[in-house]
């Protein structure tokens, strides 16, 4: 078993099929994309590995607890949880006493220096750079020291230097020990940071492999994005 082992995720909205039978495990260090066209499952799939939401079947079990209250798997969704009008160390402050963090504020003088936004604490995060508004939140996912973390489309709105710098520190997290499970539309970066992909498409899991094997599928492709287009076209997607 991994860090994570997810087994048998199902996930039913209805008569809509969301998730079907999805199984992984993620090792502890590992950077695993989540990819797949849009309505593929990969928000759903995340959240219920971060315990935003529940499954209908199947299970997620971590072989390492979260340190003391914490979440087990850190979330940091697509539209961030911040509060817009608090400073970045008010924000984190107040996440860290919801996370029930023993010591909050080593916890935010922790996640301050080690997210490089030292400078910007006493700044309302209403006036700081996409890249910097990011930042926070994966900080925030970060707060209570869990040993995993989940990124739903990190960097969707980021310009490339911004992108650049949020792979530094999420790759640092990775070197850690962190496992981080992403998802994302920019598939140059499965190619550039990822360890493994993970490929769904209307809620199943067709592949689970390094972003190489996948090329390898493809018979000519030579970059991810178009070995991946082209495996999804031959299997009817």
């Amino acid at each position: 078993m991994g860090l994570i082992e997810v087994q048998g995720l199902a996930k039913r909205y209805g008569e809509r099929e969301a998730l079907r039978e999805v199984s992984f495990d993620v090792g502890a260090g590992e950077l695993v994309a989540i990819v797949g066209p849009n309505g593929a499952g990969k928000t759903t799939l995340l959240s219920i590995i971060a315990g935003v939401q529940a499954a209908s079947a199947g299970r997620v079990e971590m072989s390492t607890p979260p340190v003391g209250t914490g979440r087990a798997i850190g979330w940091a969704p697509q539209q961030s949880a911040v509060y817009s009008r608090l400073t970045v160390a008010e924000n984190l402050r107040l996440f860290a006493r919801l996370h029930r963090v023993a010591d909050p504020d080593a916890a935010v003088q922790r996640m301050l220096e080690q997210t490089g936004l030292r400078e910007r604490a006493d700044e309302r995060v209403q006036r700081l750079s996409g890249g910097n508004r990011q930042r926070v939140n994966v900080a925030l996912a970060l707060i209570g020291d869990p040993p995993a973390l989940a990124l739903d489309e990190p960097t969707s709105a980021l310009d490339p230097g911004q992108r650049r710098r949020l792979w530094e520190f999420v790759g640092a997290l990775a070197a850690d020990g962190t496992a981080v499970l992403f998802s994302t539309h920019h598939l140059g970066e499965v190619r550039a940071h990822a360890t493994r992909a993970i490929v769904l498409a209307d809620g199943e899991l067709l592949f689970d492999g390094t972003p190489a094997e996948l090329i390898a599928t493809s018979g000519g492709q030579d970059d991810f994005e178009g070995a991946f287009v082209a495996f999804l076209r031959e299997r009817g997607h």
